[in-house]
């Protein structure tokens, strides 16, 4: 059964939620990922955007922005940015999905700059809502392209946060996370287009949980920044079914998220 790394990457994503759950639905592969959960296995799960957007059912036509009129259309609620950015404040969103240009062993995330704070190579983007999910959402979920230069020993900055880092004061993980006032929540699953990560809460290291078939453990290694830890049962990723697909390709018939 054919399919695309991206498709493989949605379903993994979709995997991440739970039925009855809310979930902070980023741009892309999350927002198909959120209409197969929906579509499948977690039908009673709310969708979150930072446009301002609720809704307890997926847009009835794929979205190439959040604020794309049919994300608007029969939604719950349309408010503002900072009305949905209220609940994850107070622990009432579950799970959030963020992406980021670097990424290091410990979940924390790049999407400001690559290079010196002074002097730097590239200027990206910034956090947007990014710093803001990853340190209240309950869990998070990070997705992004795998390759070596994007997954790094340490990241060049810290837009948001994961893991931490082991310092004078203790240990990485949840821990660090106490320490600095974030009292919930860090990387639950970093899904990349090789393979999909868990991470150890204790130490606040990334575990490869799968590697996508066709693929190898040498392969990730390979293009992965640190030496990799294997979690337990480490194996390949289950591959997509065919109902899964389906769902898939009706959301998205041109690829164009997906392709």
């Amino acid at each position: 059964m054919h399919y695309t790394p991206r498709e493989l990457m949605v379903v993994c994503a979709a995997r991440q939620i739970h039925d009855g759950e809310n979930i902070f639905v980023g741009m892309r592969l999350p927002l198909i990922a959120f209409a197969l959960a929906k579509r499948t296995h977690a039908p009673h799960c709310i969708g979150l955007f930072e446009a301002g957007i609720m809704r307890d059912a997926p847009s009835p036509e794929l979205l190439y922005t959040m604020g794309d009129a049919p994300n608007i259309y029969g939604a719950l609620w349309a408010t503002g940015t900072l009305n949905v950015m209220r609940p994850m404040a107070t622990g009432d969103v579950h799970l959030g999905f963020i992406g980021g240009a670097e990424v290091d062993r410990y979940g924390n995330l790049n999407t400001s700059l690559i290079g010196d704070w002074h002097h730097p190579k590239v200027r990206l983007p910034g956090s947007g809502g990014g710093a803001d999910i990853a340190s209240f959402s309950q869990r998070l979920a990070i997705i992004m392209q795998h390759d070596r230069h994007r997954m790094r020993e340490k990241v060049d900055y810290v837009t948001s946060p994961g893991y931490g880092y082991p310092d004078e004061h203790g240990p990485a993980g949840e821990a660090w996370r106490k320490r600095v006032g974030l009292l919930r929540g860090g990387p639950a699953a970093l899904i990349t287009t090789l393979a999909v990560f868990t991470f150890d809460k204790k130490t606040g290291e990334a575990l490869l949980q799968s590697y996508h078939p066709g693929t190898t453990t040498e392969q990730v290694q390979e293009q992965t920044g640190w030496e990799l830890r294997l979690a337990d049962g480490c194996k390949e990723t289950v591959p997509p079914t065919e109902d899964e697909l389906r769902v898939i390709r009706e959301y998205d018939p041109q690829g164009v998220w997906t392709g």
